[in-house]
């Protein structure tokens, strides 16, 4: 159980607060994005601590940015209407009803829900998807066969990024906000893209040339076959884990995306545990390694 806090001697507290000056000073001024998902995003107590994480981060002069999920509440929502979620090789198939649901849950519930959390903490967010200061602009994902690259699966509106244009994220942090950026982008012909949060994190931060790009999952970090936790990954150990599959599934976006943000200059970028309360002041605040960092040399 983590320590509680109001129980702690005067002198301790100082202590702790003394441990993270450092770490405020050095991250000042710096931007942080943040992709926000699993547990955290569903318990209510996790929700909570993350919120006031946000909110500490911004009053001490760091500029979090938070990217978002919502498989989760996307599946309720289909189901709400009797519709049953297809996918193929990973990805949801979202034909054009299901991209109805995907526009109302993700840029609607989950954005809302997330801007009130930080706003009860004390903060000031503000809910953006890639539609608003045609931030996100993308094409239809091509999805090859994994065994046979010559079939292509349709999987509907589906996107990949074409670029991102930061300036409503940066005069937002400029007014002193905290953006909260859904997953959806534009086509040429206005059309809506959902996009892997993954990928709109890790490119949204090599855009913003982000200090830190911090991915919450619900384990402690990358894991070895043995399931001991691996606290540092290069590109070289990251391919040979792909090939033995020890990296498969939801995990490959999330390690492909950390990967090129930090061979384009995002600084660190780390998978941390979103389960743990208060993982993101733990990483960013602390002096301890927590979760797996990923470099790219």
């Amino acid at each position: 159980m983590p320590t509680d806090l109001t129980t702690l001697a005067p002198r301790d507290k100082a202590q702790i607060l003394a441990q993270a000056l450092p770490y405020i000073r050095k991250f000042h001024g710096k931007t942080m994005v943040i992709k926000y998902g699993g547990n955290a995003m569903t318990d209510p107590t996790l929700q909570a601590a993350f919120a006031e994480d946000v909110v500490l981060l911004k009053l001490v002069g760091i500029n979090p940015v938070v990217v978002h999920g919502g498989g989760p509440q996307i599946e309720t929502a289909l189901k709400r209407l009797g519709k049953e979620g297809k996918f193929i090789q990973g990805m949801r198939v979202t034909d054009a009803e299901t991209m109805e649901v995907v526009e109302w849950v993700l840029g609607g519930e989950v954005q809302q829900d997330i801007v009130g959390l930080i706003n009860q903490a004390g903060g000031k967010a503000v809910g953006l998807t890639g539609r608003d200061g045609a931030m996100i602009r993308a094409h239809k994902l091509k999805m090859l066969d994994q065994k046979d690259p010559t079939v292509e699966h349709d999987i509907g509106q589906v996107g990949d990024i074409d670029q991102i244009d930061p300036g409503v994220v940066k005069a937002l942090q400029d007014d002193q906000f905290i953006p909260v950026v859904s997953p959806i982008g534009f086509g040429e012909q206005n059309e809506s893209y959902n996009i892997n949060a993954d990928v709109v994190a890790a490119k949204l931060a090599t855009v913003l040339q982000a200090e830190k790009l911090l991915m919450l999952t619900n384990i402690p970090g990358v894991l070895d076959k043995g399931g001991a936790l691996m606290p540092e990954l290069t590109p070289r150990r990251i391919d040979e884990l792909v090939q033995d599959g020890t990296i498969s599934g939801g995990m490959l976006p999330k390690i492909a995306g950390a990967l090129d943000a930090a061979k384009s200059g995002v600084n660190a970028v780390h998978i941390i545990d979103g389960r743990v309360p208060h993982a993101l002041l733990l990483e960013v605040l602390g002096n301890e390694p927590f979760g797996t960092m990923i470099r790219s040399h």
